[in-house]
Parts: structure tokens; sequence; C-alpha cells
């Protein structure tokens, strides 16, 4: 029986006087209640590090400590190391263009494979069997490398998806040059199975692709302050990482003393913002136009189209 399959029923093994049990029957006790420990612990926490697993490597060395801990996976499991141990540096020189060397270091639930036999026991006309395994965590360093836009990835697409899914927890990161530490170790990049109590602010600028909505229904040849076109575009926000749908402000910023096409005539367009549609990665932005002073028979054209908005960005704030 697996809690972890949604299609699967949750069946509890039940017994009655003389009947013969074998080894499935008393490790299905143990896997039940595990696996409603899991479902418990993955629907009230978030995956990260509960206590301990304190990491410490100063600068110069060629191993890190982890001391003991808790800590719990997104499927819920206790990763649970019970004493301190000593874990070497990645023994690399250098990247190809001499730069140091980025690493995570990571912790995962081991696998069943990985367990060692801790007591073996004969069976009553079978073979020697396991009866106690020592579960320890798994630790990985996991080599970083820099993408597009300048921040740190795995380089293992295998590794990366681990990490993104919280199989593998991220206890530490480390800058490694001639085989040791360039500087002391990082824990900035840790979650906690405990979100901290205060709000989560992120912000940011994008240049959007800015698109004219539905003119508004105005009079012809009529100078009026309000443009007869509105801008809209989406917003991306998917950079700030929200686990919700925050709260969101934003402004345009751009010059806004714009020439009219064919003239010399300057108009100064302010826009009026509306926020719609937000999610946990991206709001849409619609804005008003208007103009001083007031010109008759102004479009979007007056401004060469689209284009003529292209200098302006969005300048978001989010709060969760």
């Amino acid at each position: 029986m697996a809690i972890s399959d949604p299609t699967a029923p949750i069946e509890r093994l039940s017994f009655f006087d003389g009947q013969r049990l074998f080894a499935a029957d008393l490790a299905g006790i143990d896997d039940y209640n595990r696996q409603m420990r899991w479902l418990h612990n993955q629907s009230l926490h978030q995956p990260g590090v509960g206590k301990g697993f304190a990491v410490a490597g100063a600068l110069g060395d060629r191993q890190v400590s982890v001391g003991a801990g808790y800590a719990l996976d997104s499927l819920g499991r206790e990763i649970v190391l019970t004493r301190t141990v000593t874990i070497p540096i990645p023994p690399v020189a250098s990247e190809a263009d001499g730069e140091s060397v980025f690493f995570d270091l990571t912790v995962s639930y081991p696998d069943d494979s990985e367990l060692e036999e801790t007591e073996t026991r004969q069976g009553i006309c079978l073979p020697l069997g396991a009866v106690r395994l020592r579960e320890e965590p798994s630790f990985c360093w996991v080599r970083l490398e820099r993408d597009e836009a300048g921040n740190l990835q795995p380089v293992d697409p295998r590794l990366a998806a681990d990490v993104k899914a919280a199989l593998r927890l991220v206890l530490a990161r480390a800058e490694v040059l001639q085989c040791k530490l360039k500087q002391p170790v990082s824990t900035a990049e840790r979650l906690g199975v405990r979100p901290v109590s205060q709000p989560y602010i992120a912000c940011g600028q994008e240049v959007v692709q800015w698109q004219a909505a539905s003119p508004a229904s105005l009079a012809s040849g009529v100078a009026s302050p309000i443009l007869p076109f509105r801008l809209t575009a989406v917003v991306d926000t998917s950079a700030a990482a929200f686990a919700t749908i925050p709260c969101y402000t934003a402004r345009i910023a751009g010059e806004r003393l714009l020439t009219v096409d064919g003239t010399s005539e300057q108009v100064l367009v302010e826009p009026v913002i509306d926020l719609g549609g937000a999610t946990a990665t991206s709001f849409v932005l619609t804005a008003a136009l208007v103009a001083a002073p007031p010109l008759a028979g102004l479009t979007i054209d007056s401004f060469g189209g689209i284009a003529g908005f292209n200098g302006w960005k969005v300048a978001w704030l989010g709060v969760e």
C-alpha cells in the first residue's frame, strides 16, 4: 500500500487469532504508518531543514563538516543525521578560464539499496536475512554553472530536476579553487520547513511587449485629454519564485514627453494603470493614456505606433 499513489486505496492491515504471519505482513504495518506520517509531513510542512545540519568550512579548507540535523523533502520523508560527518571538497582545480568552480552541497533521503545492514539473523530453514538497517542521508556535491542571465544553475539536468523538486535539499554553497575553499561556505541558499513569519517581498523591472487595446469610443476630431487607445502587456514575475499570488503594485518607467510624428509638437503623455489577471508568475497591466495639452485627432500612429512606446518599462513590486 502506498499513500503516495493517489489511485491506490488506503488499506489497514488486520489480524486474527491463529493467522499465519509472513514478513510482508509485519513490514506492511511499518509501511502503512510510515506512509501516513509522510503524508502528514507533506501536507503541513514545506520541504527544507527543520533543525541542525549546520555546515562549517573556512577559507582554505579541503573539507566541510555537517552537524546532526533533521529535514523533510517534498515527499514528506524525514532526512535524519545523528552525528557530525566530514565531507571532502570536490577535487577540482578551476573552470576552463581559470575562475572558481561553484558547488551546492545537497542532502537527500537514502534509497533502500544504500542502507547498511547492522544486524542479520539466520532464518528457520531459510537463508540469512537483515533485520536492522542503518538509515543515514545521502550527500552529493552538485556542480553549478552560470546561465545566460548570470545565475548559477546545476550542470547535470537530473540533479537539477531533483533540486527543483526538493528531493535533494541544498545545505550550503561552496566556491572552490585549487581543490580548496576560496571563501567560507554560504548557507543562504537553504530552505526551512517552517516558512518565515515576515512577508516575502520581491521587485523587478521588465521590458514588456506592449499591445494596443481596443480604442475607446470618443468623438472623432474632438480635442480630448484621453487618448483613444490603451496599452496592455503581460508582466513576467516568475524570477521572484512566489509560492502564492502576491499583492502587486506597478508603475511605468520611461520618457513621458513624446513628439507627434510629422510635427514639432510635443505632448506630455501620462499612463493611468490598472492591474489584473494576477498569478504567482505574472500579471496583466493596462494603461489608459492622458495627454497634455489635449490635441484633436491623436491616434497610436501619431506616436509611431506601438514602437513609440518601446522605451516604456514596467517596474513592479510583489508582497507575499
